[in-house]
């Protein structure tokens, strides 16, 4: 198999203590020689793996992935994955993770008009990076499932009720109103955006009044994002939700600025 693989920072860290945790599963839907070969990259000395490698010719929904084939039941099944499509029938089980996009091809051929890691000469943090953050939520999780007050009995547990326990404290106490963002004449509580920060514990309203925290805009120009400035509530850009989703914590709202359009 010829094929450049480079391996995302502290990812040896992440699957030692996950595997504290969790019996770890290898899915993917590329040929079995792929999932082999990436399986013995990752666990060499099959440690956290074991034979748990599965590929698309064991999928039995064509370009789906299914619990179906995984040993155990769905109320105590967490998936990591960075394609939500894939999980039609399983979105509360996903933790959604950002793309690793390390090299230029990748950025290519998920259709990214930006450089990669490697053409800016940089790479994630180990520390602050996708995967040490993600470990952080698992952790959380665990330890919520696994709360010794509950009692013995797991029988009645779900944990992909914990998850939304967890998702919803990631923007809690937010009140967001959307400027220009959305489609002329679209249904705004339709929106992806709108559900995801209301999944991340957010709640939206389509008018402004004091108790707006955050407008959410593209533009620094319109009248609800020159209301947010004038009142001083935060002015921050789409992608503030979406990193908030993908980091499972607030982001600082400066990192994220609006500006004005040119032909205003």
């Amino acid at each position: 198999m010829h094929m450049l693989t480079k391996l995302r920072p502290y990812v040896h860290t992440f699957l030692k203590e996950a595997s504290k945790m969790f019996e770890m599963y290898i899915y993917t839907m590329g040929e079995r020689s792929y999932a082999l070969e990436m399986a013995k990259l990752l666990d060499p000395e099959r440690v956290y793996f074991s034979s748990r490698v599965i590929s698309q010719a064991d999928c039995t929904q064509r370009h789906q992935k299914g619990l179906d084939v995984v040993l155990g039941q769905e109320s105590a099944v967490l998936i990591l994955d960075d394609t939500e499509s894939v999980w039609q029938k399983h979105k509360d089980n996903l933790i959604l993770m950002e793309r690793y996009h390390f090299f230029a091809s990748s950025c290519r051929q998920f259709g990214f008009n930006c450089k990669s890691l490697s053409e800016l000469k940089s790479d994630e943090s180990e520390p602050d990076g996708a995967l040490a953050t993600v470990l952080k939520v698992l952790q959380r999780i665990h330890s919520m499932f696994f709360d010794p007050e509950l009692g013995d009995d797991f029988s009645g547990r779900d944990v992909r009720q914990v998850v939304k326990r967890v998702r919803k404290d990631v923007l809690k106490g937010c009140k967001i109103v959307f400027s220009r963002v959305f489609p002329t004449r679209f249904q705004a509580e339709n929106h992806h955006l709108w559900r995801m920060a209301e999944q991340l514990g957010a709640t939206c309203a389509t008018e402004l009044d004091p108790s707006v925290t955050h407008v959410v805009s593209t533009d620094a120009g319109t009248e609800k994002s020159r209301w947010a400035l004038q009142e001083k509530k935060f002015l921050v850009h789409p992608g503030w939700i979406e990193a908030a989703n993908y980091f499972w914590q607030k982001q600082p709202e400066e990192n994220f600025p609006v500006n004005q359009k040119k032909n205003q």
